[in-house]
């Protein structure tokens, strides 16, 4: 009697700690989920059909690409990150990601993976929230800039702006598109001395 008391708790304990993994898989699976849905350039991305008419899909599925690559391999530094998030927006949106955002993106989730391992699921919680009020208060939007100079259109510049509105900040981002003629393939980023970022498509 004792043996198969014994082997019930034993049991009920293996139960609680699937649960307990299980739980805390799905926090960080929404930890990651908060992260990328708020990071401007996928949703420029997906915004825009960089990645084809899945887009939305492909950005869901980077999701639980990003969660698995925790999950598959220990002791993960920032730059491994950036380097399998650069690699996924490179594949799957024919996106060159340089705008600065890469460590900022990738030490966010490393952050909240480290916090998932150490317990820390009310921290996590809130860092989600964060997340969330920004996406919701603030989107990257496509609006067109002024027409063109001579001198710029003798140079072929074909650039257009997006526009990335924060509640109560003013902040805006600038990207530059290709012609609308040329279908949605790439894009790099760079650093404007102003601030904005610009956004631009591989040759």
């Amino acid at each position: 009697m004792s043996v198969e008391i014994c082997a019930r708790r034993v049991g009920s304990v293996w139960v609680k700690m699937a649960a307990r993994v299980s739980s805390t898989c799905a926090l960080f699976t929404e930890a990651v989920g908060a992260v990328l849905s708020s990071w401007p350039v996928l949703q420029i991305a997906v915004d825009n059909g960089f990645g084809g008419v899945y887009s939305q899909q492909k950005a869901e599925w980077m999701v639980d690409a990003v969660q698995q690559y925790f999950c598959d391999n220990s002791d993960l530094e920032q730059h491994e990150v950036e380097d399998f998030l650069s690699d996924l927006m490179n594949n799957e949106f024919d996106t060159v990601v340089d705008d600065g955002s890469l460590p900022q993106v990738a030490q966010k989730v490393c952050v909240m993976f480290q916090q998932c391992q150490q317990g820390k699921l009310a921290e996590v919680r809130e860092h989600i929230h964060q997340l969330e009020l920004k996406r919701a208060t603030g989107r990257a939007k496509v609006t067109p800039v002024k027409a063109p100079t001579e001198e710029e259109e003798e140079s072929g510049d074909d650039e257009e702006s997006m526009e990335y509105d924060e509640a109560g900040a003013g902040a805006s981002v600038s990207s530059a598109a290709v012609k609308d003629q040329q279908p949605p393939s790439a894009t790099a980023t760079e650093e404007e001395d102003d601030g904005w970022t610009v956004v631009r498509r591989k040759k």
